[in-house]
């Protein structure tokens, strides 16, 4: 892993007594402690990793809501919701999190050539263009740009480019666009990412590790219909919202079970 200009507080200080939830905290770096004699692995200040391990969190105990207001009242799903509005329409599910999270750090670095995201047809497109005034014109089958507004960058224009990818992008197309990962080799922003209809996709958004070189990873997903970005419970292991690396062909979420080849992860351009 990365270790210059490191970002991994936490796994000094001495667990034994502690739990791992911090009601108080109001990052995923904050709320969550990691398990006794694990340790947070550094990430650079700058690195997508970092970006998601500080992701702001609603208050504890604050319940997902859908993007119409109701609320996700299922209990054994989620540990904590990520303070990130999704709008009113039902666009932000499962993959369109995942991109929304991608988007928005590349967004906040100011690496916006990078923001690229492909249609379910295979048509990739390109914040650049969108900043530059082009938009997609879909006729039939025929997807092209065409130059409709004046050059801007706003951050409603980049929600509004983002909105356009919900709508016409999925777990098919991201599925596509990513490269398989090893699980010994997993780092957060990697996803577990099936495609289908549905399909679904949840994100690393923390990782930690011993000395005997266990590691520990947790997830984040949406889903249907579009609700709260939410950090999942670990159905499975009393060091819950932990996930361990393991031997196990599946990894067993509250929604949805994934395959260890099912690990992506998006590539740098």
């Amino acid at each position: 892993m990365e270790d210059d200009n490191i970002l991994g507080e936490e796994g000094n200080e001495n667990q034994e007594e502690m739990d791992i939830i911090q009601p108080e905290g109001m990052t995923i770096l904050d709320r969550f402690h990691v398990p006794k004699d694990f340790t947070r692995i550094t990430v650079k200040e700058d690195s997508f990793g970092a970006y998601l391990r500080k992701l702001p969190l609603k208050e504890h105990g604050s319940k997902v809501l859908y993007h119409d207001g109701r609320t996700k009242n299922l209990s054994g799903v989620y540990e904590a919701v990520v303070d990130m509005d999704i709008g009113e329409r039902n666009l932000q599910q499962c993959a369109d999190a995942v991109m929304r999270l991608r988007g928005e750090y590349l967004y906040g670095m100011g690496a916006y050539s990078k923001i690229h995201f492909n249609f379910t047809n295979g048509f990739r497109v390109d914040y650049s263009k969108w900043m530059d005034g082009y938009r997609v014109r879909i006729e039939g089958n025929k997807t092209s740009y065409t130059k409709s507004h004046a050059a801007s960058n706003t951050y409603e224009d980049f929600r509004r480019y983002m909105n356009l990818v919900f709508v016409y992008a999925g777990t098919l197309s991201l599925e596509q666009e990513l490269e398989s990962v090893d699980m010994t080799e997993m780092a957060i922003g990697d996803v577990l990412i099936q495609g289908g209809s549905p399909g679904h996709t949840v994100i690393v958004v923390d990782m930690a590790s011993n000395d005997e070189g266990k590691k520990l990873y947790m997830l984040a997903q949406s889903y249907m219909p579009a609700q709260d970005i939410q950090i999942l419970c670990n159905p499975n292991n009393e060091y819950s919202p932990w996930y361990p690396i393991e031997e196990s062909e599946q990894i067993i979420t509250p929604e949805w079970t994934f395959s260890k080849e099912d690990l992506k992860r998006f590539t740098e351009d």
